[in-house]
């Protein structure tokens, strides 16, 4: 059972945007694609702006003007069941255009990213004769019996180097890997490249705890994490701030209101001594008009006397 705890999906859209960020200005990102009503809607569909931009990450060599992607968390099943029903969600995609025809079939693709091969998937395939290539290293096409040019991507499977970020979204990260992951982020410049990685990282961290105990031994890499993980303690540390803030601001405003609050009363008993005692009134007349109207008791308005 997937542990509810890890954002794999939200991961899954950053380490996406960090694969394709050398397109970045040619790509838009639409995060779980509402299709039409819930809860029909895809993971990610990502719009190639200028249909004659190519892609430079191999991952999206396959994309055309609109790329339905799917991701599957390491305890998620693709079966072929999985598989016919993302091209179901590119058929419905391409059907609520906003006229007919609007969103033309050849301009549509299918991507399912998993870490682990899905054997069974593949074994229907070859049972099938759904014919299907390896055109790169953990990239398989499915072409000729889809409506949509289709993609497997098991990231298990990828290039170390040229796909770091899908491949750090994985529960069986080794040390070395991860050591890798935190000089990657290091040398993130920009800002907005630095939170997709947080976030790459924050998942990365909690499916491998036992790598990052490990690595807290190793006093540079610790000293790194720190680093990398800086803003988000800050962040923290900022927010437990402002509340300390809000609560200590209340308490000085109940303490001001009730000082206000007693000055004004002080002030309004004064007032009533001085005018009683100018009718010609008693201590005991003058006492019990403080009581009525102020409700403090006898001993506390004798005080006043």
């Amino acid at each position: 059972m997937e542990d509810t705890k890890i954002q794999w999906h939200a991961a899954f859209v950053s380490a996406m945007d960090l694969e394709l960020a050398q397109n970045r200005p040619d790509l838009e990102y639409h995060k779980e694609y509402n299709l039409n009503t819930k809860p029909l809607e895809v993971d990610l569909l990502v719009i190639k702006k200028d249909a004659g931009i190519e892609i430079t990450n191999e991952i999206g060599k396959l994309f055309r003007g609109h790329n339905i992607v799917e991701y599957k968390s390491p305890d998620d099943h693709l079966n072929i069941d999985t598989f016919y029903k993302v091209g179901a969600y590119a058929g419905l995609y391409k059907a609520y255009g906003k006229t007919v025809d609007e969103r033309k079939a050849k301009d549509i693709t299918v991507s399912l990213v998993r870490e682990r091969k899905p054997a069974g998937l593949f074994s229907y395939f070859r049972k099938h004769g759904i014919a299907f290539t390896n055109p790169y290293k953990g990239i398989y096409y499915v072409q000729d019996t889809v409506l949509f040019p289709t993609q497997i991507i098991v990231t298990r499977e990828l290039n170390g180097e040229a796909h770091i970020w899908l491949k750090a979204l994985s529960g069986e990260m080794h040390k070395e890997q991860m050591r890798k992951l935190l000089e990657k982020i290091e040398k993130l410049k920009m800002g907005f490249d630095r939170e997709l990685a947080d976030s790459v990282l924050q998942v990365s961290i909690g499916a491998n705890k036992q790598v990052v105990e490990e690595l807290r031994g190793d006093e540079n890499m610790c000293q790194a994490l720190l680093e990398i993980m800086e803003p988000e303690i800050n962040k923290i540390k900022e927010n437990v701030k402002e509340e300390v803030t809000r609560e200590v601001t209340k308490e000085v405003t109940r303490e001001v209101t009730e000082e206000v609050s007693k000055a004004y009363t002080q002030k309004g008993i004064k007032s009533i001594v001085t005018v009683l005692r100018g009718c010609g009134q008693d201590n005991a007349e003058i006492i019990k008009a403080i009581v009525k109207e102020y409700g403090v008791s006898a001993d506390e308005a004798e005080n006043y006397l």
